[in-house]
This record gives C-alpha cells, structure tokens and sequence, in this order.
C-alpha cells in the first residue's frame, strides 16, 4: 500500500473541508445576524440550516481521517471503508435535505392556498444574503469537487454537492423573489421542490456508489485500461492473466499473475514483480495495493 499518495491526499482533503467549515460557520453567522436585525424567519432558519451543514463537513473529516490509517492485525487490509460509510451519511444527508425542501415547499403551498399568510416575505436584505450565498457556496462547490477529482475521494464528491445544494436553494430564494415581483406567489416553491428533487437524485447516485463498493466493485474501465497499459509495458513480463481490482475507500486493491522466462532464479523473477509494482505506484495518481504472483512461461499456465 502506498500510504504517501493516502496522507498527501488527506492533506488536501482536510484543507478544503476546513475551508468549507469556517464558510459555512460564516454564512450561518451573517444569516442569523439579519435574520434577527431584519425579522426575517427565512433567514433565521437557514442560518440554523447552514450550522447543521457542518455535520457532513466532520464526516468527511473523520472519514479521511480513518480510512488512511495503517493496516493493523484487525484490520490487514487497511481502514478504507470509513471513507466508504462517511459517503453514505453525506448522501443520506442530501436526500434529507431534498426531501425537507420538498415537504416546506408544499407545506407554504397549502398554507396560501388555504387562505393563510405565507410564513415570511422575501425582502431585498433575503435576497442579498441568498446571492452572497449562492457565490459563496458555488465557488465552494467547484473548488471541493476540484480536490475530490484529483484525490479520487467519493466522500469528498458528495460532500462538494452537499455545498451545491445549499447554492440551488438559495437560488430557489431568489427565483421567488423575482417570480414575487411579477405576481406569481408561487415561484419559490415550485423552485425549491424542482431543487429538492434534483438534490434527492445525487442522494441517491452517492448512496448506489457505496452499495457498489461494497460489493466489491472492480475499478473503472479508464483505470483498468492505464493498469493493463503498465503491465504490457514490461518487457520482461511474457505474459499475464487474472487481473482482480476492487476499490476499498480511495485505494485499488490489485492482483494478478505474471508468466515471466522459466530459466529465470527466483531472485531475477521477483525483481521482475518489484519493477512492476514500482511502475504502477509511479504512474498511477491512486493508491494502490498490489499482490503478483510470479509464474513460469509454459504452455499450460499459458492457457489458464
């Protein structure tokens, strides 16, 4: 296992989930300040809202935490399914978040159409809030998805869609504001069920990945295609078969057999698989664990 692609990873990982952390302890405060100066229940709410994001922000946290820790007697194949289980508790936590939307959304419907009063007004300093949010949290978005791409970290992606969410639904706020301005009293609404649903659809994305992971998924079809170029590019290497992936958290658990000269000594063959396990830690951006298993050139093994 190369555990210096895990540790850089997590370094990157922790930074911009801290990042995220301290936005999302900024937003909550600016909300909470003029939802209490302006009256706005809208505000004071989302305020709360945005605290409660920092739930999903720890679980990554901890998840990279404990997934990148060594293998240990109880657990000789590493940690990495934390990491597995913090993606399902973020996608469990955007379908929450879509499912509520959903449920006020309706609930401020029936509320209108059964002669009440909406629960707030949209005001201009909502509005305000709802854009510098929406900034805030799109470019928080990309920049998260940005550092899950390059660390190949599932609970990092939700996470990252996790902040979307909270842009769409402030986009949702603005988009009644405007729909308000024309006289339509339900645009936010329609909206936010809209976003709701969208978010419960990347809910469920997450919470399939996890499921495939654990049932022991190979790696994709790009990664298995640079594996199987890194092995051919061995000359010493006759040939090869039953080539086994799985991915465990952020790591490619690998193994296969190589057919290398029967005249070889031991010692030359297991140099042959060393080179080869160099050359995929090198060239490859994941963490790997690789097992191989040396076999001689003979007819036989060559039909296996």
């Amino acid at each position: 296992m190369d555990g210096s692609k895990l540790q850089q990873a997590n370094r990157k990982i922790k930074k911009i989930t801290f990042l995220g952390l301290w936005v999302n302890i900024a937003l909550a405060a600016l909300k909470l300040t003029m939802g209490f100066f302006t009256g706005s229940m809208a505000l004071a709410a989302d305020g709360i809202h945005s605290f409660s994001d920092m739930a999903t922000d720890v679980a990554v946290l901890l998840g990279a935490h404990f997934s990148a820790k060594e293998p240990d007697s109880e657990h000789p194949y590493g940690h990495g399914r934390f990491e597995t289980f913090a993606t399902a508790f973020v996608g469990l936590a955007l379908m929450a978040v879509g499912a509520g939307m959903i449920q006020q959304a309706s609930l401020a419907i029936a509320r209108v159409h059964g002669g009440l009063k909406p629960a707030f007004q949209v005001g201009p300093w909502v509005i305000l809030v709802a854009v510098l949010s929406i900034l805030a949290k799109e470019l928080l978005y990309w920049m998260t998805r940005s550092v899950a791409i390059v660390t190949h970290s599932t609970a990092l992606y939700a996470n990252a869609w996790h902040h979307r969410s909270d842009a769409l639904s402030s986009v949702a706020v603005f988009i009644g504001f405007i729909a308000m301005l024309f006289g339509y009293e339900h645009g936010d609404q329609i909206a936010a069920i809209a976003v709701g649903l969208m978010i419960i659809l990347v809910g469920v994305k997450v919470i399939g990945g996890c499921f495939q992971e654990l049932t022991e998924r190979s790696a994709d079809a790009k990664t298995m295609e640079q594996i199987c170029q890194i092995i051919a590019s061995e000359e010493r290497i006759r040939n090869w078969h039953k080539l086994r992936t799985r991915t465990v958290g952020r790591e490619i658990f690998l193994d296969l057999h190589i057919l290398v000269d029967p005249d070889l000594s031991i010692t030359e063959a297991h140099a042959i698989a060393d080179n080869l396990e160099r050359s995929l830690h090198d060239q490859m951006s994941r963490p790997l664990n690789i097992m191989v298993h040396i076999e001689p050139d003979i007819p036989e093994l060559r039909s296996d």
